[in-house]
C-alpha cells in the first residue's frame, strides 16, 4: 500500500514535535541540496551548520516556479526569492553557520571539507556540553522562534 502525502507531512510534523523536546543538543548540518518537506525537520535543532554551496530549503525551485507562476522554467527566478543559499539563510537567522568550501582537485578539496566539518562539529559539541538538559531544549525553541524575518506591508 502506497503512503499518503497527508502522511508523510504528519510523519514530519510528528518528528519535528517529538526532536523539539529532545534534551540533548541537535546539530544539523546541510551538506548538498536539501529540498523537501523532510527538510523542516533537519531546523529543529540548537545548530544549523551548512557548506557555503549548500542549498537548503523545503521546495526545489523548479517545484517553487511551477507551483507559483505554472512555469518551471522560472527557476533561477525562483531560486532569488527563496533565499536557499547558506549566506541568505545565515542572514535570515535559520543557520548559525556557514562552512567555507576551499577550491582545488576534488579529492583534496573533500578532504579539507571533510577537516573542517569535523572540527566545527568538534567545536559546536564542546560549547553545548555545559548546557543543563532544560537549556538545551529553550535554546532550541528560542533559536526556531526567531527564525526568519517579518515584513509588515
Amino acid at each position: 500500500m502506497e503512503q499518503k502525502k497527508e502522511d508523510n507531512g504528519e510523519a514530519i510534523a510528528k518528528s519535528m514535535f517529538e526532536m523539539a523536546k529532545l534534551k540533548v543538543p541537535i546539530i544539523t548540518i546541510v551538506i548538498g541540496e536539501g529540498s523537501s518537506g523532510g527538510a523542516l525537520a533537519l531546523g529543529v535543532a540548537n545548530k544549523v551548520l551548512m557548506l557555503e554551496n549548500a542549498i537548503y530549503s523545503i521546495l526545489s525551485p523548479e517545484g517553487y516556479s511551477s507551483i507559483l507562476w505554472k512555469d518551471s522554467s522560472r527557476y533561477k527566478e525562483a531560486a532569488e526569492k527563496m533565499k536557499l543559499t547558506a549566506k541568505d539563510l545565515y542572514n535570515l537567522k535559520v543557520i548559525d553557520k556557514i562552512i567555507k568550501e576551499p577550491e582545488g582537485e576534488e579529492k583534496e578539496v573533500f578532504g579539507r571539507i571533510v577537516t573542517s566539518l569535523k572540527n566545527q562539529i568538534n567545536k559546536t559539541v564542546k560549547e553545548m556540553e555545559t548546557l543543563a538538559k532544560e537549556e538545551i531544549v529553550q535554546e532550541r525553541y528560542n533559536k526556531f522562534r526567531n527564525m526568519g524575518e517579518f515584513i509588515n506591508i
